[in-house]
């Protein structure tokens, strides 16, 4: 009984460590920011709270030279989107005109031609294990 006892408890831990997150770090560069004003705030979203709640992960940062580069380390692979925008007047949001047009250049990954509001679709990506480099243009 306890050999078999034994054996289930070394079964378990492997299968324990056998399903260790995955993870990656992911650089993103983001260019055409059209000053250094403000800052450029950034989401990593998943398809569940794609732009619509708190990314699961985000950032500030300046900007320098029309560019800004964000890194992101430990991020579990699997499918997300990013979006970014241009927080010119540093209060932390997204502007938008009367008729719903964002007042600030914003981004998203895969760098889609939007004619409307983004989507899911256009943003998301695999994220695969290791080191991976995203460039998003606004």
């Amino acid at each position: 009984m306890k050999t078999v006892l034994i054996c289930l408890m070394l079964a378990l831990g492997k299968i324990i460590v056998a399903q260790e997150t995955e993870t990656s770090t992911i650089t993103i560069e983001v260019e055409n920011i059209t000053s250094d004003q403000g800052h450029l705030i950034l989401g990593i979203y998943t398809k569940d709270n794609f732009l619509k709640t708190k990314p699961e992960y985000s950032q500030q940062v300046k900007i320098k030279d029309g560019k800004a580069t964000l890194v992101f380390n430990d991020v579990p692979t699997g499918i997300y989107g990013i979006s970014c925008f241009h927080d010119a007047n540093d209060n932390q949001q997204m502007d938008f005109q009367p008729n719903g047009m964002p007042k600030e250049d914003y981004g998203l990954s895969n760098n889609p031609m939007l004619y409307g509001p983004p989507t899911w679709e256009d943003a998301k990506f695999k994220l695969e294990e290791g080191e991976q480099k995203i460039s998003i243009r606004l």
